[in-house]
């Protein structure tokens, strides 16, 4: 099924979530979206041209292929395993794709429960930010049968551009935690840099020329940045909450293989520390305010 009668569902319209759906129903896909407590995206989607569905049962029912973004591992098995979850609803030949950030060895598990019901399914975590959502420009890996993908990928074509295989299935929920472990353990050393460079007298500006023009750049540098210079906290759309999450997942992995991961320990009591002493509903450049409040700058 490659052609526009494939029935698309969508459980989750967050940040990424949002913007996916968008463009999958505005490209012409026929779209059958579950939201969660907040109206407004759900509203948006359904006023664009989707249905709204009661629960995930129906929604899986109905839908040939169904795409998940959820917070994290909870929330994903929530909707496989609950009363009213897709199990409960889902038939033979159905496709789940899982976006969310969630741990390899949940996956696997929900892949076999979906398998023994007739379903396939592929862990498909996302990259890039809620701005390349709306804009259909994120980048996926994907863990499972290749074919798989290539059946769907029309589909997923209406939100991203760029496309890695993985391996097996749970393997691109590894990939995504090792990432996000880079991008979030540079997120919190160049916060942490920045608020110890301004307590020592230094110029901001002066840093970030000097940072952006040397070996230490990033693009996690650059957007924690922006809030330094210009109290713009929108480079990073992504809560102190979830990068706590997402530090726990890569932590969880390592401690299961077992490997060593005290480089991430260290980051994790940092954003709990921010968790504590600043809003963790707050993006993850507020850090920057957290860490110069407690060493006794203002911001």
């Amino acid at each position: 099924m490659t052609e526009k009668n494939m029935k698309v569902g969508f459980i989750g319209l967050g940040l990424m979530g949002h913007g996916m759906a968008k463009n999958i129903v505005e490209k012409g896909w026929p779209l059958t979206v579950l939201g969660h407590r907040s109206r407004p995206p759900i509203e948006d989607i359904v006023g664009r041209g989707a249905t709204e569905a009661k629960n995930a049962a129906e929604l899986a029912r109905d839908c040939d292929l169904v795409f998940i973004c959820v917070t994290g591992t909870p929330q994903v098995e929530e909707n496989i395993y609950g009363e009213n979850g897709i199990l409960a609803g889902i038939t033979p030949g159905t496709i789940v794709a899982d976006c969310s950030t969630t741990v390899p060895e949940s996956s696997r598990k929900v892949a076999a429960a979906i398998e023994a019901k007739g379903g396939r399914f592929l862990d498909l975590p996302l990259n890039r930010t809620p701005v390349q959502a709306e804009e259909g420009t994120l980048a996926v890996m994907y863990g499972g049968d290749p074919a798989l993908f290539d059946a769907i990928k029309p589909v997923v074509e209406c939100f991203a551009d760029a496309f890695v295989h993985c391996g097996e299935t749970g393997s691109a929920c590894a990939v995504k935690l090792v990432n996000n472990f880079v991008a979030l353990g540079t997120a919190i050393l160049a916060n942490e840099a920045m608020a110890v460079a301004h307590k020592a007298g230094i110029d901001k500006q002066v840093l970030y020329d000097v940072i952006t023009g040397g070996g230490a750049d990033s693009v996690m540098f650059r957007r924690m940045a922006q809030n330094v210079l210009h109290d713009d906290d929108t480079a990073f759309q992504f809560t102190i909450r979830n990068m706590h999450k997402d530090l726990s997942y890569y932590a969880r992995m390592a401690e299961s293989l077992p490997a060593i991961a005290s480089m991430a320990e260290t980051a994790r009591q940092t954003v709990t520390l921010a968790r504590v002493a600043g809003d963790e509903n707050a993006f993850g450049p507020r850090i920057y305010d957290v860490l110069c409040k407690l060493n006794g700058v203002e911001r």
